[in-house]
C-alpha cells in the first residue's frame, strides 16, 4: 500500500499532510531516482511558493539542476520536461481540490506520469535524505516559457478560430493567462472568467467541478461554446450554446466519432469504471470499442501506452490526446472541440443518450478500512442481484472519502441504490 501517493500524485492539506519536510524529502528522492535536471511548475495556490522552494531544495541538495517555470498548467510541464531534455518534471498542485490543499505530481522524461512501481521507489527514497558534496550541488534557475507552450498548442490545433465566441472559466488557476492567450492567438473572441491568481479562491464555486456559472454566461453573452478548466488545467468540461454541460464522457465520444469520420482506423478508446454505460453503447454502435481502466488519467494513459492507443479519457474531463501529449491537457482538448464547433453546434455534437448516474461522496475517517470491509461488499453483492445496472465503489485517491456510483436507466432507482450503499458505509464507521 502506498504511503504518500494516491490516484494523482501526493495530495493533502498544505502544512498538515503536505509539509515542507515532505516536499523536501520528495525532491531529494527524485534526485536519487537518477534525476540530473528537473523541471518544476505550479498552480496559483498560496502554498505553491513554499512547496516549490522545498522540492527544489531537496533536488539541489541531491545534486539536481532545477528549472522553475512558475505558474503553468500541468500539461505544459509535461511538454516542457521532454522539450528541455529533463529527467523528470514536477508539478506542485492539488488539481481540482480546494485552496487549502496542495500536492506533488511527477512526470518522467517523456511526459508520462510515474507508474505505481516508480512511485513506490520514490517513497522508499523519501525515508532517508541523500546529500551530495558541496561542489556537486545542483543549480536553480527560473525560466518563463508560457509562450513556448502556447505556440505548441497552436501548432497542435492547426486551424483558425475566427468568428468563434468562446467563454473561458480558468477556476482561478494555472490556465488563467494561457487559455485566453491561445484562443485569441487563433482568432477567437474570448470572454474570460475566474482568472484571478491570488491563490486563495482556486476552484471555489467555479471551474470544471462547478460549470453552472459559466453555463449562464455562455447563454447571456451569446457564445458558441464555453470551457471550464480545473485548477491545474489538465481537465476540461464544455458548455454548449444553449448552456448545457458536456462532461468528459461526451467529449470523449465527440472526439472518437470525429476521428472515425476523419478516416482514423484506430477503433479503440480508453475510459474508466466511471465512463457512462450509454457512452459505451454509443461508441459500440459506431464500431468503436471501449476499454475501462482504473479511475485516474495516469491509468488511462498507461493502458493507452501499453496498447499503442491515441485517445482516452475520464468523465471528470481528463482527456488524453496521445498524438500530441501523453497526459491530459484541458486547453488542447478545448481547442480540438472548438474546431468542430466552427462547423457544428456543440449541442448537436453532444447529442447522445446516457444512463442515469447517482454519484455520492461519503466522508470517512479511514477510507481503506471501509473499502476493505466485507460488510460493504456483501451489501453491494446483494443490491446487484436485483439492480438492473452498475454499482461501483472506490476509495478516493485524493481525499478522505469513499465514492459511490450507481448507474441505470431509472434516475430514482439509481439514487436509492447509491443512498443505501452510502448508508452501509456510514454504519461501518459507526
Amino acid at each position: 500500500m502506498a504511503l504518500y501517493f494516491g490516484t494523482d500524485g501526493i495530495r493533502g492539506v498544505a502544512n498538515v499532510q503536505i509539509t515542507p519536510d515532505l516536499a523536501t524529502r520528495c525532491g531529494n528522492a527524485i534526485s536519487q531516482m537518477g534525476g540530473k535536471k528537473v523541471l518544476i511548475g505550479r498552480d496559483t495556490r498560496v502554498s505553491g511558493n513554499m512547496l516549490v522552494c522545498c522540492v527544489a531544495g531537496g533536488l539541489t541538495s541531491g545534486g539536481c539542476d532545477v528549472i522553475d517555470v512558475g505558474v503553468l498548467p500541468t500539461p505544459a510541464v509535461a511538454y516542457l520536461t521532454k522539450k528541455y531534455g529533463c529527467d523528470f518534471g514536477v508539478v506542485v498542485s492539488a488539481s481540482h481540490n480546494p485552496p487549502e490543499y496542495n500536492g506533488i505530481k511527477i512526470f518522467d522524461k517523456d511526459g508520462f506520469k510515474l507508474c505505481d512501481k516508480k512511485e513506490q521507489k520514490v517513497e522508499e527514497f523519501m525515508a532517508s535524505m541523500h546529500l551530495v558534496e558541496n561542489s556537486k550541488m545542483g543549480r536553480y534557475i527560473h525560466k518563463d516559457d508560457m509562450a513556448d507552450y502556447i505556440s505548441f498548442l497552436c501548432d497542435c490545433t492547426n486551424a483558425r478560430l475566427c468568428g468563434l465566441k468562446v467563454a473561458i472559466d480558468s477556476s482561478n488557476g494555472a490556465t488563467g493567462k494561457s487559455a485566453k492567450a491561445v484562443f485569441e492567438k487563433l482568432g477567437a473572441r474570448t470572454f474570460a472568467f475566474f482568472n484571478k491568481d491570488s491563490g486563495v479562491d482556486i476552484n471555489c464555486g467555479c471551474g470544471a467541478t462547478n460549470p453552472q456559472q459559466l453555463s449562464q454566461k455562455v447563454v447571456s453573452l451569446g457564445c458558441n461554446v464555453g470551457f471550464c478548466f480545473d485548477g491545474d488545467g489538465d481537465r476540461v468540461i464544455a458548455v454548449d450554446e444553449k448552456g448545457c454541460v458536456a462532461d468528459g464522457d461526451k467529449l470523449l465520444y465527440i472526439l472518437a466519432k470525429s476521428r472515425l469520420e476523419g478516416g482514423c482506423d484506430q477503433k479503440v478508446v480508453v475510459g474508466t469504471h466511471h465512463t457512462n454505460l450509454g457512452i459505451e453503447h454509443a461508441l459500440n454502435r459506431l464500431g468503436i470499442s471501449l476499454i475501462r481502466s482504473d479511475v485516474g488519467d495516469k491509468y488511462v494513459g498507461s493502458i493507452m501506452k501499453a496498447k499503442n492507443l491515441s485517445l482516452g479519457g475520464e468523465q471528470s474531463g481528463h482527456i488524453v490526446l496521445g498524438d500530441f501529449l501523453p497526459t491530459g491537457d484541458g486547453t488542447l482538448v478545448a481547442l480540438q472541440i472548438a474546431k468542430l464547433v466552427q462547423k457544428t453546434p456543440l449541442s448537436t455534437l453532444a447529442r447522445v443518450d446516457t444512463f442515469c448516474q447517482a454519484n455520492l461522496d461519503v466522508v470517512v475517517k479511514d477510507k481503506m478500512q471501509v473499502i476493505n470491509n466485507q460488510v460493504l461488499w456483501q451489501a453491494i453483492k446483494d443490491e446487484q442481484q436485483t439492480f438492473d445496472g452498475r454499482i461501483f465503489v472506490r476509495a478516493s485517491g485524493t481525499e478522505p472519502k469513499v465514492r459511490v456510483l450507481a448507474e441505470c436507466k431509472n434516475k430514482s432507482m439509481a439514487k436509492k441504490v447509491a443512498n443505501r450503499i452510502a448508508g452501509v458505509i456510514k454504519s461501518i464507521e459507526g
